[in-house]
């Protein structure tokens, strides 16, 4: 199960080559992670308090470049308000959270992965850690294509008051709601090619039956993108569901390439599915076919395991 080692005074404990662990062991090691995670999160907490000034104002540019009229003051400063005594400490705590869970964001997704990963084969390990790099890019691009509909979203909605003199007054907690549900929104739809490719590898969902549903899966994604965005209006919906269409093609050329490849080392591709597999009457060919390490080499000198000498 495990085993202990002390180098230098110090104990420590590994696990076995299947990477098995006990319950104990297992709470263990996820409390130190988590533990080693929050502390990430607090860490970059301290950096947006620092910058706190600074993030504020990238927070709130989209509404305080719309136009004056459909602002409270009508001027050019950009105000908006707090609906208690502590709602700007609040929205500070807010802010800080937000983005210390961004900036942490490479070392909780490792403490995940190196979590999750010893009871995995190392093929699969492999194809794990490549599928995290990539969700954590996917998400990213996601929220910055987010904010870049920021704007838009908020000078469609402000105008309909605009048109007969209604000033919104905005509550900077409620501000700052919708800009976390946008950024959360368009990030979490980045990572639908990601699930896709995952399904694809995993032999689920093959990219003959992906390209097939093209239709449907379209469709989808327009009525998920009029669902899902806070301001519901058909320029978010279309800046959502335009880049997700493009990424499911994408998704699309990869399965692709992947069972093309898959097909290039099955030996029964082509096959009728009313027809047998042939069979291997010798287990020394299967295994010398499978390339066994455990196999001796007959020019070497030896000879292979279960033949005659």
């Amino acid at each position: 199960m495990l085993r202990v080692r002390r180098r230098a005074g110090v104990l420590r404990t590994a696990r076995d080559e299947a990477g098995r662990m006990t319950l104990a062991e297992h709470l263990r090691e996820l409390r130190t992670r988590l533990v080693r995670s929050f502390l990430a999160v607090a860490v970059g907490m301290v950096v947006a308090f620092v910058f706190y000034d600074r993030v504020f104002k990238v927070l709130t540019r989209p509404y305080c470049e719309l136009p004056a009229s459909r602002r409270l003051t009508g001027g050019r400063d950009c105000v908006l308000t707090v609906t208690s005594i502590t709602g700007a400490f609040t929205v500070q705590l807010h802010v800080a959270m937000i983005v210390g869970v961004i900036l942490s964001a490479p070392i909780w997704l490792y403490q995940l992965w190196a979590f999750i990963t010893p009871g995995l084969h190392r093929k699969e390990r492999r194809w794990a850690l490549i599928f995290s790099g990539t969700s954590g890019v996917l998400f990213a691009c996601g929220s910055a294509f987010g904010y870049y509909s920021l704007g838009r979203a908020l000078a469609f909605l402000i105008g309909f008051g605009s048109k007969v003199g209604l000033t919104p007054l905005i509550a900077i907690d409620r501000y700052l709601s919708f800009v976390t549900n946008i950024l959360l929104v368009f990030g979490a739809s980045f990572e639908f090619p990601l699930l896709l490719v995952l399904l694809n590898f995993a032999g689920i969902l093959s990219a003959r039956r992906l390209a097939g549903a093209w239709r449907s899966i379209i469709f989808g994604v327009f009525v998920f993108a009029a669902v899902v965005t806070p301001s519901q209006d058909p320029l978010t919906m279309s800046l959502m569901a335009v880049p997700m269409t493009l990424l499911y093609g994408v998704a699309l050329l990869v399965a692709f390439a992947h069972d093309r490849r898959a097909a290039r080392n099955d030996l029964y591709v082509g096959l009728p599915d009313e027809e047998a597999s042939p069979l291997v009457l010798d287990p020394q060919e299967d295994r010398d076919a499978q390339g066994d390490p455990s196999v001796a080499d007959p020019g070497r000198g030896g000879s292979p395991k279960g033949s005659l000498p």
